[in-house]
């Protein structure tokens, strides 16, 4: 497996990674056994990053606790990032934002006892929280690294604005935020990132599954699941999208490779500072997944896939799309 530097301050990983969130929330009920085992495959295969969340687990710990179980027996041979920023103290009424500095704390402490570790490798803020300073959550996760539990800083869906206060109090390693064949926004802030040295993780390298190949409409998935209401799948953008993945489908084969390869090559293609963190229930997907590294398009092939999508898929990838600043 590859590797990748992210980052000015030395965070260096697998060139693919791993995103547990499917694991427990999103995308209907879930086989625990078997995320357990798709990690430890993608380990087997040179995976050395993965990524979970404190809102994975709806403040019950539930995907950081899967993780750390799952990763026990090698945990010094591996990058594990997660997450703070909201509130979860009701989530049967709902949640809201809460990057204050004593909920950051509160938050590294719960992670590092459901991770079952002593250091949390890159510690992200989930979402902005328009009403914390970002200086004040810089400095306070500064303190959680001069204090070891922290070892590098991120952040998730942040604006350029953002980037450049946060940086400036405590050096930003990398910015997560979706990006796919399907989702293009975020190169506007590749030129930032590049400026100050920032690396870029994308999560939903695969478009929430769409760029698999095997999206349904909407209505047929479970009632837990989140594409019930993607813009993607309703109506009018199914279609649409669906007659795009045939098409690099037809690319795909061309090369001898699946589409989810071909996507996450792509994704490789673009920056050298960028590391998909792809997340499947499916050791066998998971093993897809991971050749995709070693897969090399050439400026045709890249070109194709330019003509199909120029800029992206077709529908919004929220009903209530994130503002950046």
């Amino acid at each position: 497996m590859q590797h990748r530097t992210l980052g000015a301050q030395g965070l260096d990983v697998s060139a693919i990674g791993y995103g547990t969130m499917g694991l427990t929330m999103a995308y209907g009920p879930g086989d625990e056994t078997e995320g357990r085992a798709a990690i430890r495959r993608a380990h087997e295969l040179g995976v050395d990053f993965f990524d979970t969340a404190e809102l994975y687990g709806w403040g019950t710990g539930s995907n950081e606790i899967l993780l750390g179980e799952s990763v026990k027996d090698f945990r010094d041979e591996i990058t594990i990032a997660t997450k703070f920023g909201f509130d979860l103290s009701d989530v049967q009424n709902g949640f809201g934002l809460n990057s204050r500095p004593e909920n950051i704390r509160a938050v590294a402490d719960n992670s590092l006892r459901y991770l079952g570790t002593d250091r949390i490798d890159v510690f992200y803020q989930h979402r902005v929280d328009p009403d914390v300073p970002i200086e004040d959550v810089a400095g306070t996760v500064r303190e959680l690294i001069d204090a070891g539990k922290v070892k590098y800083f991120g952040l998730s869906e942040a604006g350029p604005e953002t980037i450049r206060k946060a940086h400036a109090v405590q050096p930003v390693s990398v910015l997560q935020t979706e990006y796919s064949l399907f989702e293009r926004d975020v190169e506007q802030l590749f030129p930032v990132l590049e400026e100050l040295g920032i690396g870029f993780v994308a999560y939903s390298p695969l478009g929430r599954g769409f760029i698999t190949g095997t999206a349904k409409p909407a209505a047929e998935y479970d009632e837990t699941d989140l594409r019930r209401v993607d813009p993607r799948w309703q109506a009018g953008n199914f279609e649409r999208n669906v007659a795009a993945v045939d098409r690099i489908a037809q690319l795909a084969a061309s090369k001898g490779i699946t589409v989810p390869q071909l996507a996450l090559a792509w994704i490789l293609h673009q920056k050298d500072y960028i590391v998909p963190i792809p997340g499947s229930r499916s050791r066998t997907r998971v093993e897809e997944n991971t050749t995709a590294a070693g897969v090399n398009l050439t400026d045709a092939d890249l070109a194709q896939i330019k003509a199909i999508l120029p800029t992206g898929g077709f529908g919004a990838r929220y009903t209530q799309m994130p503002e950046w600043v």
